[in-house]
């Protein structure tokens, strides 16, 4: 059985001075999902230093995460950077063009 397509919106963690790496923040927003049971996606970005993405279903409100990171991290801040996209690689936003790819 195949399942409909997933369209995700994309946000984007920096922080001026705490630290979001080495710190299991990935792993803590997964919790934080998996215990309400809901989607999302998490990885370090590897085209922006200092950085976090994170990606839930479009239309989604992001209200919980968002909550729940300035709680953790009172200097952070939270924006969409892409929406709709998807199956979407949140290291790299280039590899999100699909314009880019042949098959």
């Amino acid at each position: 059985m195949t399942s409909k397509l997933i369209y995700w919106d994309i946000y984007e963690i920096q922080t001026k001075e705490t630290p979001i790496r080495g710190v299991m923040l990935r792993g803590r927003i997964r919790k934080l999902y998996l215990e309400k049971e809901r989607n999302v996606l998490v990885e370090n970005t590897q085209d922006k230093e200092k950085s976090v993405r994170f990606a839930i279903p479009s239309k989604e409100d992001p209200s919980l995460i968002v909550e729940y990171l300035h709680s953790i991290l009172p200097d952070a801040t939270i924006k969409r950077v892409e929406e709709h996209i998807p199956n979407p690689v949140l290291s790299k936003l280039k590899v999100n063009i699909t314009d880019r790819y042949a098959l």
